[in-house]
């Protein structure tokens, strides 16, 4: 049986010396399902198409801006159009080029946080409802199968009732004055609120944090306290945050993200305690999942291990005790992606299994939940309502 045909993409932003944009072509390569073909890879013309070329672009489809590529794409016949764009440039950018595709009919994934306000979120979730087209969000971590096989015991049941959830999410790249003197491209506009939004860590790796705990648990807080703080002399966005979260169903959840958490590296650490027990995950162990039962020993689930659930089975390539890890979690949100492309091609419904990766709708609020964390910090009052709820369970 022959291999399907690779699904043509393009990628905007992600040219020479972006992390990220190699970090997405590394896990669309890695299944053999998607193909480089087009690109507008800076905001700088003479970058991109310097980059296009490295990178192997034929010259007619390696673009100095997105508008020149998304006009080449509409001017191609239909059999030689991309299938999807990949969005992997600063915040900024992201509402202008996403919805500019989506109302030409492409298939879109966009890096996070979606976009800068709540009502760009809604435009966008609006606009593909309307077009009817894929949109992918890469929270990469709901892509490692422990993460998945967590997400699998918290809805059957094996925690109980949910009490606590908790999220850390620390680094330490940002403790010292790394963005003096625009050395350091991240840092220059991850802390310009012109690129960055209304938040810097919170919107950078907190809202991971939101979205892993909203993925395994499947519940969105109500009510949050927030304390934001800018610990860097002359910063205009956070580079600390803590969350107290209530939830309307009596849970209680806590999320800290800092990248001031001096000597740390990518310390993402997520734990849920029910009425019947804990489990516990670390990003930098991903492929182990420790579950703690209240009436037996602990244990130690390992991926690639045949009694996990099948969505955790399924994100994994190689047998247990070979690591997987970064790399693969975002090629299993594209995976999800290219699933659920080929079946709407198809003109059926994708396997759910398959078809796994988060939505726009799951990047919109992220969005809601950035603004209401910001205007928590900002608040004298204690705590600040996320959604409708009839008060904060005291």
């Amino acid at each position: 049986m022959s291999s399907p045909q690779k699904l043509r993409y393009a990628m905007v932003g992600g040219g020479h010396g972006a992390f990220i944009g190699a970090v997405h072509r590394k896990a669309m390569a890695l299944d053999g399902q998607f193909e480089l073909v087009a690109g507008a890879l800076s905001s700088s013309p003479e970058r991109a198409r310097a980059s296009g070329a490295e990178l192997g672009l034929a010259d007619d489809r390696n673009h100095g801006s997105w508008q020149d590529l998304l006009a080449d794409e509409l001017r191609r016949p239909a059999h030689e159009r991309i299938d999807l764009v990949s969005i992997v440039t600063p915040n900024h950018v992201h509402h202008p080029v996403a919805l500019a595709f989506v109302q030409a009919g492409f298939h879109v994934v966009c890096d996070k946080p979606l976009v800068h306000t709540s009502a760009q979120a809604d435009e966008l979730v609006a606009a593909v409802k309307r077009a009817g087209t894929v949109f992918g969000v890469t929270y990469n971590y709901t892509g490692y199968p422990m993460v998945r096989e967590a997400r699998h015991l918290v809805h059957s049941g094996v925690l109980g009732q949910l009490r606590k959830i908790t999220v850390e999410y620390n680094q330490g790249w940002l403790a010292t004055a790394v963005e003096e003197g625009g050395a350091n491209k991240q840092a220059d506009w991850r802390l310009d609120p012109a690129r960055s939004g209304s938040a810097g860590t919170l919107g950078d790796i907190g809202s991971h944090a939101e979205n892993l705990a909203a993925t395994v648990t499947g519940q969105h807080p109500a009510w949050v306290c927030a304390d934001l703080t800018t610990f860097g002399a002359g910063r205009q966005l956070d580079d600390d945050a803590q969350l107290l979260l209530r939830y309307d169903s009596g849970a209680r959840g806590f999320i800290v993200a800092s990248q001031v958490a001096a000597g740390l590296e990518n310390d993402l650490r997520l734990q849920v305690s029910g009425t019947l027990g804990t489990i516990t995950w670390r990003q930098e162990e991903p492929n182990q999942l420790i579950h703690s039962p209240v009436d037996g020993p602990r244990r130690i689930l390992t991926r690639g291990s045949p009694w996990l659930c099948e969505s955790a089975r399924r994100a994994g390539r190689i047998p247990a005790g070979h690591p997987e890890a970064f790399i693969e979690a975002f090629a299993n949100i594209y995976l999800g992606v290219a699933a659920d492309i080929r079946a709407r091609a198809a003109g059926c419904a994708a396997d759910p299994l398959a078809a796994d990766y988060p939505r726009v709708e799951d990047g919109a609020e992220g969005v809601r939940f950035i603004e209401k964390v910001v205007e928590s910090a900002a608040s004298e009052r204690k705590w600040t309502a996320l959604a409708h709820s009839a008060g904060p369970n005291v």
